[in-house]
């Protein structure tokens, strides 16, 4: 049924289409019907069981890697090893699991948004009805406060406004009408004679006849799109699943060399083969995703204090590659809450800023207010605030501003009566005593006011009504994006007999004009400077009008002045897959954009190479956050479904939060980095001691649990600690990552791959001259060397160019003490005779200990080179 243009069609048509009427179906019909179209009900996919969610967790090949070498140290006899390792796989998945888990519960809260039940009209008589029972061609009954519980093609209105910022980005309740709509595409935002499902009811009643059901409706379409994106693996899981897989082909290529050269060298083969599989043991990172784990869960408490809430780690990652961040408009680069800008009193246009700087004396001024006041149905909770109609609030909150309280007023200028508003005169009166006699207020749109208004009030009094002047006026303050009332009165003796709206609202007079919008907020602007200044670029997508959207991004920089970089819903509509993807990188602003479109314009980008953020509030987002490499939602103002199908919420609504995120995302992704940095070229070295040793006809130099205790003690705590580095002061200044860029760009597999060999060579030549000079000790003195050389690599990383001796050893008080740890606890191995005993080695001499430690400072200084070279290269 969802196939049909319903607000094309009359409503006699509609009805002979549906096999309905004004008294709606029969029950035996609707019994029918339910049969034929289902339940009311958003339907959900099938879903993996939780048992099965949980086994998916180890289908990464890095966790295959581990789960390999964890069979392999079982098989050598290292049982600790074997149960570390398991243990942090088995902490991953649980991990993964969690957020996943809770990522399922989207469409429980999209249920949640529908009606439980239902007014409905059948064989003419009005009852209540559960939702779910409802079918296409019911009568459903609308009131204010009740949520719209399918889509419905409205048949009778009275003062009809439904709320539908939830669905289409608009902050404003739409007022509804049932005239005939000719445009086949126009977005749900303008089809007013429409009410969709889950939107609420905020003032009148109406009456419609159901078109559409279940999955059918346009909350259905969402909830469909929701099951069926599919969230992509973030940039981190992809850097590391390809440097997984090729880590461990090299190792196994290199361990199958070394097993041959100690064969052929004449070393046991049984040696060899423990050594070899030591030496994969060792060069397999089952650190890394531990390591990688604590550093995002780091980050992401970090976050919570500055108000981002993470609800899937790797996506504190994720901010720091972002290129696009696709905001959604209402509530989020804007307060959600209108607000009056400018006023046009006393024959000047004039902003409320400026307003505030002078004093109201003018009897045309006072009147202006206490008319804003008086006519309007805003009222204030508990605290102060004002509720209602967000066009009367923000009428309310001004005539507060400046001292004019309508309850007081209301105690000297008591209302009536009134004649509501509606859609086919655009105005609203109210009737108070007066002084000596009455006073209406008229507010409506100023086209029609005009009409029914003789003259104008001046500081000069009242005059003629100089059309052009209000005209340009109105079309200035309409190209500013503002939405424009015209307030108007009518003094009377005494009340009259004949109170129609044809005699009321004549002979009226006109007091001025209101501009209102819903503003951005003030952080908004600053914090689009710094994501441009980052390299990030802000793109506005909303369901509001074009011009209101222009004007939003011109004044918080989203859109340059002279710039014109807009596009519609319907103008992308027209653009075939080609052509949009032409012009998708210099697009800025979207409006009126339907959910499908927000969801077509994260995937352009991303078919373009952009990791795109895309932040939102309500359930028209939530596909598109889902489908966005990373999606933020709005905690104060977002809907449940936004939230759990997000990858972080902010918990102030602020969007100056997202770029402290990002500057967050950036440093942990170095962090990682330095982590990389430090165990690709600890493994390195322990790789070219190994290889290089029979090559140039050294004896094996270490044991199968020398490599396993290097390999324990260095991917462990000072590893760890490398991700409380702070945040380098570059971070907020360079460019986002590319998207494709490898984890081992920008010098670091190179820098592997020389300070690997460095540590090799040293370890050799360590062997070779202790062994030359007949030192029994040598290979304790080679196991010393490779383990503190490895202590001053992690010093010297910590940046990649700012040298430690500028840093400090103290910025970093967890790393510093790593190390000192790390190396009582490689004393103790040489100086505990117990110990001794486990590694097979000696304690050294007191001498011996001192060439050990110069030259295990070697890399250290090496290094520290290598970053002043970088400095002075720029």
């Amino acid at each position: 049924m969802n196939n049909f243009n319903w607000h094309t069609m009359s409503i006699d048509e509609i009805l002979k289409r549906l096999e309905s009427s004004f008294y709606g179906i029969s029950n035996d019909e609707a019994k029918s019907r339910l049969l034929k179209y289902g339940p009311n009900k958003l339907v959900e996919m099938q879903k993996r069981s939780p048992l099965m969610m949980f086994l998916d967790q180890f289908k990464d090949f890095m966790i295959l890697v581990l789960i390999g070498a964890a069979i392999i140290s079982g098989f050598i006899g290292e049982l600790s090893d074997t149960i570390a390792i398991i243990v942090i796989i088995v902490i991953n998945g649980v991990i993964g699991f969690v957020q996943e888990y809770r990522a399922e519960k989207a469409m429980d809260a999209l249920k949640k948004m529908a009606a439980y039940t239902a007014g409905v009209i059948r064989e003419g008589v009005h009852s209540e009805v559960a939702a779910s029972e409802l079918v296409p061609g019911d009568i459903v009954v609308l009131e204010a406060g009740r949520i719209v519980p399918a889509d419905i093609r409205l048949i009778e209105v009275v003062n009809l406004k439904v709320e539908e910022a939830a669905l289409t980005g608009e902050s404003v309740p739409v007022e509804k009408h049932v005239d005939i709509l000719e445009d086949k595409l126009l977005p749900p935002g303008d089809r007013k004679n429409m009410a969709f499902k889950g939107t609420i009811v905020t003032y009148g009643r109406g009456k419609g006849v159901v078109v559409a059901t279940g999955l059918d409706t346009e909350l259905g379409k969402i909830a469909s799109m929701l099951q069926a994106e599919e969230g992509l693996k973030t940039p981190l899981q992809r850097r590391l699943a390809v440097f997984g897989k090729k880590l461990a082909i090299a190792v196994l290529i290199i361990c199958v060399i070394v097993f041959g050269f100690g064969v052929l060298r004449g070393e046991p083969i049984l040696l060899m083969l423990l050594t070899a599989i030591s030496l994969a043991v060792a060069a397999i990172p089952e650190a890394l995703p531990a390591v990688v784990t604590i550093s995002l869960a780091l980050g992401a408490k970090k976050l919570v204090k500055l108000n981002a809430l993470i609800r899937k780690l790797p996506a504190v990652e994720t901010l720091g590659s972002v290129t696009y961040i696709c905001s959604d408009k209402t509530g989020t680069l804007t307060l959600n809450r209108m607000t009056v800008e400018e006023v046009f009193i006393d024959d000047t246009l004039i902003k409320v800023s400026d307003l505030k700087n002078r004093e109201l004396s003018g009897a045309s001024e006072r009147l202006f207010m206490t008319a804003l006041a008086l006519s309007n149905d805003a009222q204030t909770d508990a605290n102060g605030n004002a509720m209602g109609d967000p066009t009367e609030t923000a009428l309310y909150n001004l005539a507060r501003e400046f001292s004019f309280d309508k309850k007081e007023l209301e105690r000297g200028y008591p209302r009536i009566s009134e004649i509501p508003f509606d859609s086919h005169r655009k105005c609203m009166t109210t009737f108070h005593r007066w002084e000596d006699g009455y006073i209406s207020f008229t507010k409506g749109a100023m086209d029609v006011l005009i009409e029914k208004s003789i003259n104008i009030l001046t500081p000069g009094g009242l005059e003629p009504i100089d059309i052009e002047r209000l005209q340009s006026v109105n079309k200035n303050m309409a190209e500013e994006g503002l939405r424009v009332l015209c307030i108007a009165f009518k003094k009377w003796q005494t009340i009259p007999d004949d109170f129609t709206p044809e005699y009321v609202e004549t002979g009226l007079t006109i007091l001025g004009l209101v501009g209102m919008m819903d503003p951005p907020r003030e952080e908004a602007k600053d914090a689009v400077y710094m994501c441009k200044n980052a390299g990030i670029v802000p793109v506005m997508i909303t369901g509001d009008h074009q011009l209101t959207a222009k004007t939003i991004a011109r004044r918080i920089g989203i859109l340059d002045e002279d710039s014109d970089s807009v596009i519609t819903g319907s103008q992308l509509d027209s653009l075939t897959l080609e052509e949009f993807e032409k012009r998708v990188e210099d697009i800025r602003v979207y409006a009126r954009v339907a959910p499908e479109q927000k969801l077509k314009i994260v995937k352009a980008l991303q078919d373009k190479g952009h990791i795109v953020a895309m932040t939102g509030d309500g359930v028209n987002d939530a596909p598109a956050l889902k489908r966005a490499d990373i999606g933020v939602a709005m905690g104060i103002t977002g809907t449940d479904v936004s939230k759990e199908a997000a990858h972080m919420v902010l918990l102030d609504d602020n969007f100056a939060t997202i770029v402290r995120a990002v500057k967050e995302g950036r440093k942990i992704y170095d962090n990682i980095r330095k982590f990389i940095r430090y165990l690709l070229t600890t493994n390195s070295g322990e790789i070219w001691t190994l290889f290089l040793a029979p090559v140039v006809g050294l004896p094996i130099p270490l044991l199968p649990i020398h490599i396993l205790w290097i390999n324990l003690v260095t991917d462990g705590l000072p590893a760890l600690a490398l991700s409380m580095e702070p945040a380098e002061g570059d971070v907020m200044k360079r460019p986002p990552r590319k998207p494709k860029e490898s984890i081992f760009a920008h010098g670091l597999g190179f820098h592997a791959v020389w300070v690997g060999l460095l540590m090799g060579v040293i370890v050799l030549l360590t062997q070779y001259w202790s062994i030359k000079t007949g030192h029994t000790h040598w290979q304790t003195m080679v196991f010393t060397v490779l383990c503190l050389t490895q202590l001053g690599h992690v010093l010297a990383i910590r940046s990649e160019k700012t040298s430690l001796f500028k840093m400090g050893l103290f910025s970093n008080k967890y790393l510093f003490g790593a190390v000192l740890l790390t190396f009582f606890l490689q004393m103790a191995t040489i100086y505990i005779p117990t110990l001794n005993r486990i590694f097979k080695i000696e304690p050294l001499t007191f001498n011996e200990l001192i060439v050990t430690l110069i030259l295990s400072s070697l890399v250290f200084f090496a290094v520290e080179i290598e970053k002043f070279i970088k400095r002075h290269r720029g």
